[in-house]
């Protein structure tokens, strides 16, 4: 591993121990703040540390800077050879990010239930990104004291969002006096819903008085937050290997537009390049991962690849078809080559039924 990108990961995993520390606090002056905060920062971390490891860069030419955190989803999500991201997980991505804008910038009053789904969505998408790219268990690096915990956490997304909706109604209650504290809890229901939804994620002021004029006049969470609606929160495990996933129910909408359309989150980039995507020929991908070509053949084969659409494509141009391969074949031959020999897959590939 490329040491800058060793250093970013060592960083990345001292947020995220962090972000615990913080959410298992015993008192709440600025907790909450301080949990998305690190946790965001642990993702900004992990997310260069994975794109260097890749072969990706991480500073544009002649920048001072590097690049920020929706560039480096964005990077993650659609570059042919440091994908490493799915849809919905870019979507987990912005939500915390953007919740973390505006805790940092603004007014943000998120539940603790909320914040709980946020933090333990988070901590399973860091697992799953370091075992994806770096082949490492979390379990490693965290001390075995850490532990995440909650005493109230939610049993499913219908329950916390009814609850959420009703506490809002509550305070908007005329004569009350609390359009404010209203507003800053619809601000992080409404980033929720959009980063479900691929939106921009920062509400405006109208956006959040309608919201609230729409939970006064008695509309249901499922019309105001339809974006909410459409996902399913998935848990297994418990304790310390507790994996929390936000799943869609029906698919995620994805644009295809050009970066920097207005009002489109960085989830509206997408492949259209599928040459882009698929970016390796058979040859190619051999020389990634130190294989001659006939060995590479056989590895395929056990690997059944082909059938696996996020690591190859039969594409065609003009009257001839190509076999192409994506930076998740390269993953996946190099987890097998961790299980078996060269040797041994050739000649498993050699005694196969004809």
């Amino acid at each position: 591993m490329k040491k800058e990108a060793k250093l970013l990961l060592e960083k990345a995993v001292n947020g995220l121990v962090l972000s615990i520390e913080l959410f298992n606090r015993p008192y709440d002056r600025g907790r909450t703040d301080a949990v998305l905060i690190s946790l965001d920062h642990a993702f900004e971390m992990l997310l260069k540390a994975a794109i260097l490891h890749r072969g990706g860069r991480i500073r544009e030419p002649r920048a001072k800077q590097t690049i920020g955190f929706d560039t480096c989803v964005r990077k993650a999500l659609s570059d042919g050879e440091v994908k490493f991201l799915k849809d919905e997980q870019a979507l987990a991505l912005q939500s915390i990010n953007s919740l973390r804008d505006a805790a940092q910038h603004h007014l943000l009053d998120i539940s603790e239930q909320l914040l709980y789904v946020q933090a333990q969505a988070g901590l399973t998408l860091f697992r799953d990104i370091l075992k994806e790219v770096f082949l490492k268990d979390l379990a490693v690096d965290l001390p075995s004291r850490v532990l995440p915990l909650s005493t109230t956490p939610p049993t499913d997304l219908d329950t916390l969002f009814d609850s959420e909706v009703r506490e809002v109604r509550r305070l908007l209650r005329p004569g009350t006096r609390h359009r404010t504290e209203a507003a800053a809890k619809l601000r992080a229901l409404a980033i929720v819903d959009g980063a479900m939804r691929g939106e921009r994620l920062q509400p405006s002021q109208f956006v959040l008085g309608k919201l609230g004029k729409g939970i006064v006049a008695g509309r249901t969470w499922q019309q105001l937050f339809p974006g909410v609606a459409s996902v399913s929160m998935t848990a297994s495990g418990y304790g310390p290997s507790l994996d929390l996933r936000l799943t869609k129910k029906k698919g995620i909408p994805v644009l295809l537009v050009p970066e920097g359309t207005p009002g489109a989150s960085v989830i509206a980039v997408r492949r259209v390049d599928e040459l882009g995507f698929y970016c390796m020929g058979h040859n190619q991908l051999a020389a990634k991962v130190g294989l001659s070509p006939n060995r590479l053949t056989a590895f395929i084969w056990s690997l059944d690849l082909k059938s696996d659409p996020d690591a190859h494509k039969e594409i065609a141009i003009g009257k001839s078809r190509f076999h192409r391969y994506s930076a998740r074949a390269v993953e996946r031959i190099k987890v097998a080559l961790q299980e078996a020999t060269p040797d041994e897959v050739w000649q498993e590939y050699r005694g196969r039924p004809r």
